[in-house]
């Protein structure tokens, strides 16, 4: 029960980061159809789950294991919206930018790993 307290737990302070980016970038105008938010709450998150996982001896036998890979970092990460904005991309026509985002996101977060993989070792 400890644990899905803490995945819950996590959750919640990743959902509230995710839309803290979005909320604090909607003040700051991009002349870009790339989705940046998106973009920038998933490599971050994968920057926090590969630093974990990489640097640390953090176990799935730690409570922090699911209050923060499993809870914050699926919280704040988010695959769905990623779909959702590279679909409307598509439907509106914009292909160009629905294949930056699918490329920069995907090369982002594994360069992300890679890189904290080869640190950390």
């Amino acid at each position: 029960m400890n644990q899905a307290l803490a995945v819950f737990i996590g959750g919640g302070f990743g959902s509230l980061a995710r839309y803290s980016i979005s909320f604090v970038l909607q003040h700051f105008p991009l002349s870009t159809s790339l989705p940046v938010a998106t973009l920038l709450s998933n490599v971050l998150s994968t920057a926090i789950l590969g630093w974990l996982l990489f640097r640390s001896d953090l176990s799935n036998e730690n409570i922090w294991f699911y209050l923060i890979t499993i809870g914050f970092c699926g919280g704040f990460s988010t695959f769905s919206t990623f779909s959702l904005e590279t679909f409307q991309l598509l439907k509106s026509g914009q292909y160009v930018w629905a294949v930056l985002n699918v490329t920069i996101s995907f090369a982002f977060c594994l360069s992300m790993l890679f890189i904290l993989s080869k640190q950390f070792k």
